[in-house]
């Protein structure tokens, strides 16, 4: 499982670019557990089960994620709304379609 350095890595890395705070935040905000605004500790997390199952599928059994694909994950979330949007033009330089 990840840990409290993993978070804290990966909330610097996104603080250092203001441009994918937005998407940040509505990532945070699809994955929180329902009702997160009415129970301890009181913020956005992800249900620990969905997360496990997230981090298993993606890094298989005992994968260790690094703080750079929380960057990378944004990225591409950002351009995936672009696209939903109806704004199918050439992807954003430093885009995870133009990796």
């Amino acid at each position: 499982m990840v840990t409290a350095r993993f978070w804290v890595a990966s909330a610097a890395r996104v603080a250092a670019r203001p441009a994918l705070w937005p998407v940040a935040l509505r990532q945070a905000r699809r994955i929180a557990r329902p009702g997160w605004g009415r129970r301890p500790p009181f913020l956005p997390l992800p249900d620990r089960a969905y997360l496990r199952y997230r981090l298993e599928t993606q890094y298989g059994p005992g994968g260790v994620p690094r703080p750079d694909d929380v960057v990378e994950y944004l990225r591409w979330c950002s351009e995936t709304e672009r696209y939903a949007a109806g704004d199918r033009g050439k992807p954003r330089e430093g885009g995870a379609a133009g990796r």
